[in-house]
């Protein structure tokens, strides 16, 4: 019924370039374990999308749920009618119905799509599910230095509310089960290899709320890109780090002959499924892994050292709180002393540079995340740095992170933690383009 009733209201000609259909997915991730969950395409992860920087696209998406939807085009600047979020004005894809977006792709990068809806204890909702799908933006030259490309998607399943040990305190979400792109270790085909290969790995941490350290036994990742954007010093390290929403696009030289894994470096959830197989050719036998050295992540070993420039440039500072809600429950989050919607937006004129100051106060890290813009990292937990471009970066618990933007796409843009569970509590605010009549609309299905 929801098929046929989605065609009848499906825009018309001319065809759109794309089609997403939003529908219920049995995703078999290991032998007789099985995930029931929303997806893209009838898949987990959705279709890779490849379309080209600057050429227009339409897609159509079709809604073929009992709720309303949205789907956001995480990293591009784009309008905000169409970027994907209730609170920018994006109007949501009715059930059962569909809606075309219109955009021209940029920049240049891996970028990402996944859903943009509330889902507070509802875990069955929102980026607790499948929705979710890489969005390759090619450029207009790519120097295509890598034999090979492998698109990796992390994430967790069956989550429920609970708490860690012996603590009764506040709620937190647990996941029973991991895959990376649709199954869980050991499971599904291993990534296959030969020796010398150049392999281009482009992972996303298409998780709602957990951070990632990943390692392959025998080998490095040589960096290239953080969040889609190349970084001005590529290194080569031992292991990667990404918050929810980021992504790394490294290249691994195959120089180890072998039958290794490549997986998360925490034991209970590499064994809970977070890793996959890498397979050199001729090489048979049980997959191995070997704990990596106790390697610190760093954005500003990929960056240039030194001072950013400190030119025009306004501060615009965000303190970031936890308000303890109750035993059994979970944290409400404050950006300035204030929970959305009731937080004060950041206010900007266009073409103008801003320093925002992540302060976090909290026990916790944030992965936050400005839409349709940029950000350039200037401090990062007291070190200066500068080339770094990302759209999402990880704020150490208790610590200070500097990045500037240019005001250079009016509209009104979200900011936000990207752990669901503090967006959906709070941790959210807009900024607003001086003399922009665009008034904050209500948050659709928020708790």
């Amino acid at each position: 019924m929801g098929s046929r009733l989605a065609a009848q209201v499906a825009p018309q000609n001319p065809k759109a370039d794309i089609t997403l259909r939003i529908s219920p997915v049995e995703l078999e991730i290991a032998p007789r374990r099985t995930i029931k969950t929303i997806g893209y395409n009838g898949s987990v992860p959705g279709p890779v999308l490849r379309v080209r920087e600057g050429q227009p696209v339409t897609v159509d998406v079709y809604n073929e749920t009992p709720a309303p939807e949205l789907v956001h085009w995480h990293g591009l600047f784009v309008p905000s009618e169409v970027d994907g979020a209730a609170e920018e004005g994006t109007p949501m894809v009715p059930p059962h119905g569909s809606r075309r977006y219109a955009f021209v792709p940029r920049p240049a990068g891996t970028r990402w799509y996944h859903t943009h809806v509330a889902a507070g204890r509802n875990l069955k909702r929102s980026t607790y599910t499948g929705q979710f799908g890489f969005l390759c933006v090619e450029p207009k030259s790519e120097p295509g230095q890598y034999d090979a490309e492998v698109f990796l998607a992390l994430h967790g399943w069956e989550p429920y509310l609970g708490t860690m040990g012996a603590d009764e305190g506040t709620l937190d979400v647990i996941y029973q089960s991991y895959t990376i792109n649709s199954h869980a270790l050991g499971y599904g085909d291993p990534i296959h290899v030969a020796e010398g290969q150049r392999v281009m790995l482009r992972i996303l941490n298409a998780s709602a709320t957990m951070l990632h350290r990943l390692a392959l036994a025998g080998h490095k990742f040589e960096v290239v890109a953080l969040d889609g954007n190349r970084v001005p010093t590529p290194r080569e390290v031992e292991v990667l780090e990404l918050g929810p929403a980021e992504r790394v696009d490294a290249v691994v030289t195959m120089r180890q002959p072998g039958v290794w894994i490549l997986g998360e470096v925490d034991d209970r959830a590499r064994n809970a499924g977070l890793g996959v197989v890498v397979e050199y050719a001729n090489r048979k036998g049980p997959a191995q892994w070997a704990a990596p050295s106790g390697a610190r992540w760093d954005y500003t070993v990929f960056g240039r050292k030194g001072d950013a420039p400190t030119g025009d440039v306004e501060v615009v500072p965000l303190v970031f709180r936890q308000k303890f809600a109750g035993n059994r429950w979970v944290d409400l989050w404050t950006i300035n002393g204030k929970s959305f919607p009731k937080t004060d937006p950041i206010q900007v004129q266009a073409n103008r540079r801003y320093r925002l100051r992540f302060d976090n106060q909290s026990d916790e890290a944030h992965p936050v995340h400005l839409h349709r813009h940029s950000f350039e990292l200037t401090q990062y937990a007291g070190v200066a740095t500068s080339g770094v471009v990302k759209d999402v970066v990880m704020v150490p618990a208790r610590r200070q992170v500097e990045a500037d933007f240019v005001a250079d796409n009016p509209g009104p843009s979200l900011f936000h933690c990207h752990m669901q569970l503090h967006m959906d509590y709070g941790f959210m605010t807009l900024v607003q383009y001086a003399g922009d009549p665009s008034a904050a609309p209500a948050r659709q299905g928020s708790p």
